[in-house]
C-alpha cells in the first residue's frame, strides 16, 4: 500500500490552520486513510491506491479541508490557455503511442517541493502507470529548452545525450545496458526497432520515456517553469496522471498553462481539467448506509467530500467530480463519499435481526462433490486462467468466434479474450503434457463468461465442468460412460443424449446431454483436425457440462 509522510509545519500550511500531530491523528483515519507512524512532528499515513489524489500534501489537504468543514464543494483550478506546443511524429504509434503535456509557471521550489515531486511521481507509476507500462511522467526545466517540443523515434544508436545522473554521453541502448533506470525499465522499450524520445526545437533531448530525463532538463531549487511530459500505451492512463500531478502544484501557488499536443490526426489540449458528471440516487445512498438522508443532507455530505453537488430531482443529485478523482466509477463510488462527508463515526452500529451461521454456497458444494468423483473415476484436475485467445480458443477448435468478451487492454495476444467453455483450455493442457505416458484424463470445474445484455456489466458468470481422456484407444463410449458415472454419483436419473454435429466434434461421435427437457451439455470424440491443430496423436474423448443448468433442475 503506498504511504505518505506529512510534516506537522508544512500540512499545517496547505490545510491553513496549524494543527497539531494528535489532531492530524485523531482526524486522518477518517479520510479512509490507516496510520502507519507517528512521530514528534509528523505523521505517516497509509492510503488506498485507488485515492491516488493522497500521493501528495495538496491532494490530502484538500480532503481534510472539507472534513473539517472548513472548504467544501468541487474546488476551482484556473487552467491558461498556453503557446508551447509538442508535436508527436507518426513513427511512436508502435513503440508508445501517447504523450499528455502541461506547463507549470512561478512555481516556488525547494527541496520539500523536489522531493514531493519525485515522490508524487513514483506513485504514480505504480498506482497508474503500472510500474511505468501504462503511464511514465518527465518533468523538466521549462527554461534550459527551447520549445516548441516534439515526440518522435530513433534508432537505438542514432543520437546522445547525457542521462539524469550521469556526466558522459550515451545513445538510447547503452542508456538500456549502463543506466540503473535503462536495466530496470529496458523491457518497456527494447522489443522496439526505435526508442522514443522528447526533443526541443533545437534537437536537445528532454527524455527518452518511460527510461530517464535528460541532464539538461534537470530541476534544481532554482527552478521556476516546468515542462511535464506524460507518456504511455493507454490515453485514459496518462491524462489521468496529468490530472493528478497539476492540481497537486497548482495548490502549490503555481500557475498551469495548456499545451496543444498535435498528433497526426488530431489537436489534443491538455490538461482537461473538465469535472465528470454522474447522478445519486438519495434511496441508494440511504439503503446502502442505513441512513434517512434527504437530498439535502446528501448533498452537504458531498460538498464536504470536495465534489459538486446539487439537486436534479426529487431523490435525484448531479454530482460533478474533479478531474483528480480517478477513483469514482460507479455510483455506490458517491455513497462512499456521503460517508465520509457526513463521517463514519457518525454512522451507528447496528445488530442484525437475525442471527445466522456462514455456510458454502450451492454451487461450491455441487462443484466440490463433482472434483470428489471426477478424482475417484481416475481424473486429474487442471486449473487454467479465465483468460484466453481467439485463436487457440476458437480457429484451432474448427469454431466461429461468437459471443466473445472481448478485453479492451490485454496484456498480451495470449489472453486478449475471456473464455466461455472449457474444452479448449484441457486440449492445451494436453498439448502441453504430450510428453508424458499416456492414458491423460483430466478435468477442470471453473468459471466461465458468457455475454448478458440484461445484466449491469452486459456480462454473466457460470460455472461448467468439463474432461477429456486421451490415449490410444480412446472412443465415444468411454468418455459418455464417464459421464454417465458422474451423473449417476450426482444422483440424475433421467439422462438423455441425443446425436448432433459440433465442428470440434468428429462427425457421428458427439451427442447433446439433456436433464429432461434441458439440454446441459456435449460428449462425444474430438475431431482428428483439432488434435492436429494441437499436435496431438491420440484420440480423445471429451464432454463438457453446464453445472449452473443441473443445480437449477436439482432445485
Amino acid at each position: 500500500m503506498p504511504t505518505i509522510t506529512l510534516e506537522r509545519g508544512r500540512f499545517s500550511h496547505f490545510v491553513g490552520r496549524d494543527l497539531s500531530v494528535q489532531e492530524m491523528v485523531k482526524w486522518l483515519p477518517w479520510l479512509g486513510t490507516d496510520t502507519e507512524e507517528v512521530g514528534a512532528d509528523y505523521v505517516k499515513i497509509e492510503y488506498n491506491p485507488n485515492r491516488v489524489d493522497f500521493c501528495s500534501y495538496s491532494g490530502v489537504a484538500r480532503a481534510y479541508r472539507g472534513l473539517m468543514g472548513w472548504e467544501t464543494g468541487i474546488p476551482t483550478f484556473t487552467l491558461k490557455q498556453g503557446n508551447i506546443t509538442l508535436r508527436v511524429d507518426k513513427s511512436v504509434a508502435e513503440v508508445r503511442p501517447y504523450v499528455v503535456s502541461a506547463v507549470v509557471r512561478d512555481l516556488d521550489i525547494d527541496y520539500d517541493v523536489i522531493r514531493e515531486l519525485m515522490e508524487m511521481q513514483e506513485a504514480l507509476h505504480w498506482m497508474i502507470g503500472r510500474d511505468r507500462k501504462k503511464a511514465s511522467i518527465g518533468v523538466h526545466n521549462l527554461d534550459s529548452v527551447k520549445p516548441p517540443f516534439s515526440y518522435i523515434t530513433c534508432a537505438p544508436d542514432e543520437i546522445k545525450f547525457v542521462p539524469l545522473d550521469k556526466k558522459e554521453l550515451m545513445t538510447p541502448q547503452e542508456v538500456l545496458e549502463k543506466h540503473e533506470k535503462g536495466i530496470a525499465y529496458k523491457s518497456e522499450v527494447d522489443w522496439a526497432s526505435r526508442y522514443p524520445l522528447i526533443v526541443d526545437s533545437n534537437g536537445d533531448i528532454l527524455s527518452f520515456p518511460p527510461i530517464i530525463n535528460g541532464e539538461l532538463t534537470r530541476v534544481v531549487e532554482d527552478t521556476k517553469n516546468l515542462f511535464i511530459d506524460v507518456t504511455g500505451t493507454e490515453l485514459n492512463a496518462i491524462s489521468r496522471s496529468l490530472n493528478v500531478l497539476v492540481t497537486a502544484l497548482a495548490d502549490m501557488g503555481a500557475k498551469v498553462e495548456s499545451v496543444p499536443v498535435e498528433y497526426f490526426d488530431r489537436i489534443l489540449v491538455t490538461p482537461d481539467l473538465t469535472p465528470q458528471k454522474m447522478r445519486l440516487h438519495t434511496v441508494y445512498s440511504n439503503e446502502r448506509l442505513g441512513l434517512n438522508f434527504s437530498d439535502a443532507e446528501t448533498i452537504e455530505a458531498l460538498l464536504k467530500s470536495r465534489l459538486g453537488a446539487k439537486q436534479a430531482a426529487a431523490g435525484v443529485v448531479d454530482v460533478r467530480i474533479p478531474a483528480y478523482r480517478t477513483d469514482i466509477l460507479h455510483e455506490i463510488d458517491l455513497v462512499e463519499d456521503v460517508a465520509i462527508g457526513y463521517g463514519y463515526y457518525n454512522l451507528t452500529p447496528t445488530k442484525p435481526v437475525t442471527v445466522t451461521i456462514g455456510k458454502q454456497h450451492k454451487f461450491n458444494l455441487v462443484a466440490g462433490d463433482v472434483r470428489q468423483i471426477m478424482v475417484g473415476l481416475g481424473f486429474v484436475e487442471a486449473l487454467n486462467f479465465v483468460l484466453a485467445n481467439e485463436f487457440d480458443h476458437y480457429q484451432k477448435m474448427r469454431r466461429k468466434p461468437e459471443g466473445l468478451v472481448i478485453l479492451a487492454n490485454p496484456v498480451s495476444t495470449e489472453y486478449s479474450i475471456i473464455r466461455n467453455d472449457l474444452l479448449p483450455s484441457l486440449i492445451k493442457n494436453l498439448a502441453d503434457s504430450k510428453h508424458h505416458v499416456f492414458p491423460q484424463r483430466m478435468f477442470e470445474v471453473s468459471d466461465v463468461i458468457i455475454l448478458n445484455p440484461d445484466t449491469e456489466t452486459g456480462t454473466e458468470r457460470k460455472i461448467h465442468a468439463a474432461a477429456v481422456t486421451s490415449h490410444p484407444t480412446a472412443n465415444f463410449t468411454e468418455i459418455k460412460s464417464f459421464l454417465d458415472s458422474l451423473l449417476m454419483n450426482l444422483c440424475f436419473k433421467n439422462v438423455t443424449t441425443k446425436e448432433t454435429n459440433h465442428p470440434s466434434f468428429l462427425e457421428g461421435r458427439a451427442a447433446t446431454v439433456s436433464l429432461g427437457d434441458i439440454e446441459v451439455g456435449l460428449v462425444g470424440e474430438i475431431h482428428p483436425e483439432v488434435l492436429n491443430n494441437f499436435d496431438l496423436e491420440n484420440p480423445t474423448g471429451a464432454f463438457e457440462i453446464d453445472l449452473q443448468k443441473i443445480i437449477d433442475v436439482k432445485k
